[in-house]
């Protein structure tokens, strides 16, 4: 029976798209249910549903935001923004909406923070440094891949990580290699090595090769 996954599936459901039929995952990771996706559509649905509530709490905090507001309220406002929107990054559906609105309520905060640094070089030199990050940060959370791995308690378990990659877009492969330090890499490439010569270089497993090339360059530039 073919298995019906959603258009916009979320982390959970994207764990068992990667899984199903690869195979580079272990054999019995491979077989995937319709039950269990739907089990997985219910999970995620409930995670949506939970981050609506906090998002409009969220707003709720910046809207009570008054001119002279203690910086520590801004301060931790700013850091619950950043968090929801790492989070909204890995929700099922279609988040591009509230994407905005969360990246347009940081720009209400992050004018707050700007006013509360007054005429201080060193601290208008740290906020610029601080927006260019932010912003790397959010184009490389364009990859589910990213919010799926740092999100706490991954659903990415430790013998499904080198698979996952493996398995993944040139871009998404990319924009994972920040995430992992180099001891890190290079324990993923071993692994990857002896997974890849344990099957045949098939034409399904051609991306498998190109991925495990692609975080073996980026070790040896470390």
């Amino acid at each position: 029976m073919k298995l019906s996954f959603s258009p916009y599936p979320g982390a959970h459901e994207r764990q068992l798209i990667r899984r199903a039929n690869n195979p580079l995952f272990p054999r019995d990771k491979q077989h995937v249910l319709q039950v269990e996706i739907n089990l997985a559509q219910r999970h995620d649905a409930d995670e949506a549903l939970a981050f609506q509530e906090d998002f409009r709490a969220l707003v709720q905090r910046a809207i009570d935001l008054s001119p002279q507001e203690d910086s520590e309220v801004i301060l931790k406002l700013k850091e619950d923004l950043d968090q929801g929107y790492e989070r909204c990054c890995g929700l099922a559906g279609d988040t591009e909406q509230l994407k905005s609105a969360l990246k347009k309520l940081l720009g209400i905060v992050m004018q707050a923070v700007w006013r509360g640094a007054a005429d201080d070089v060193a601290a208008h030199s740290n906020l610029r440094e601080e927006e260019i990050a932010r912003e790397t940060h959010f184009q490389l959370l364009e990859q589910p891949l990213i919010a799926d791995l740092i999100r706490p308690g991954s659903l990415i378990e430790a013998d499904e990580l080198v698979p996952t990659l493996l398995s993944e877009s040139e871009a998404a492969v990319t924009a994972a290699l920040g995430i992992f330090d180099t001891n890190q890499l290079a324990e993923i490439c071993e692994e990857g090595r002896n997974l890849l010569q344990s099957l045949d270089k098939s034409s399904e497993c051609e991306i498998a090769f190109s991925r495990l090339a692609l975080l073996e360059r980026h070790l040896q530039q470390l």
